[in-house]
């Protein structure tokens, strides 16, 4: 498997076996007898993937894959619990605390070999995808389900280490918010709105973000400087993004009806598209493109 495996458990036996199963796998193996001495081994190692065992005395596997999972290091490795409890609370307490799996003792070598081979797979896969996104110069980061930022693009580790107190407090807030919709937030030391987005999925238990410059309360203007049009096509072409009608826009611009296909016939032209709908999604790209 060619992989550093981080192994947590407190029993030397099963550390033994693991350890020995795993060189055997091709995987070079890193063994903690307890949470506390697994955070220290990160100051020399970064694991691909972390085994850990759920129930030790002191730092239980929970918290500490808490704290794992909180080290920009271990970060991005996925966590299999290894337990003898497989009640549904357990599982779920696991999985809550940022594990990607859960397997019980006594370990079935063979199912541990094929979830082990699973897991580096998706991991490897996000995180080449990750790396390619780093080489554009997007501004990106994905979060874990508890609103914890595991990973960002250079030029959005820069924005969001600018933060006021304020803001990220408010921006934390929003993380934390299960649904994460769309939103314009504070961001940066100058008070600039960034519009953030969510873009799905990013690899086990983790979701992709993009941050864009904000066009609130300016998008007819960027409109305008973008396409090279009027101050009137802009607010136009701004409705029709939002999908008002010619008698919607009629209302709101205070203008004919005709006048507004008119603009819509100029805008066509100076855009390059031949319908309302494309005139629309061009439009949007030109707001929130990143």
């Amino acid at each position: 498997m060619n992989a550093t495996i981080l192994v947590v458990d407190d029993d030397g036996d099963t550390r033994a076996m693991l350890a020995a199963f795993l060189r055997a796998q091709g995987s070079e193996p890193v063994l903690a007898a307890d949470g506390l001495e697994a955070l220290a081994l990160l100051e020399g190692t970064v694991p691909d993937l972390i085994l850990l065992d759920a129930v030790m005395p002191g730092l239980d596997g929970f918290e500490t894959c808490r704290r794992l999972k909180a080290d920009p290091r271990a970060a991005g490795a996925p966590v299999i619990f290894m337990t003898g409890l497989s009640d549904t609370d357990h599982v779920v307490m696991g999985l809550g605390a940022g594990g990607v799996d859960y397997i019980t003792k006594p370990l079935v070598l063979d199912e541990l070999s094929a979830r082990i081979r699973v897991h580096l797979d998706n991991a490897r896969k996000a995180r080449s995808a990750l790396t390619g996104l780093e080489s554009v110069g997007a501004r990106l980061f994905t979060c874990d389900a508890r609103g914890r930022i595991a990973w960002t693009t250079p030029p959005a580790h820069e924005l969001l280490s600018a933060m006021t107190p304020e803001s990220r407090r408010a921006f934390d807030d929003w993380l934390a918010d299960g649904a994460r919709e769309a939103a314009a937030i504070t961001l940066g030391q100058a008070g600039d709105r960034y519009l953030v987005t969510p873009l799905g999925q990013a690899g086990a238990g983790e979701a992709l973000f993009r941050i864009a410059a904000s066009s609130e309360g300016s998008e007819a203007e960027v409109l305008r400087r973008h396409f090279t049009l009027t101050p009137r096509e802009a607010d136009v072409l701004l409705w029709t993004a939002r999908g008002k009608s010619n008698k919607d826009m009629s209302d709101i611009l205070n203008i004919s009806a005709r006048t507004v296909n008119k603009h819509l016939e100029q805008i066509f032209i100076k855009i390059g598209v031949e319908n309302r709908a494309s005139a629309a999604a061009v439009a949007t790209r030109a707001l929130y493109a990143p």
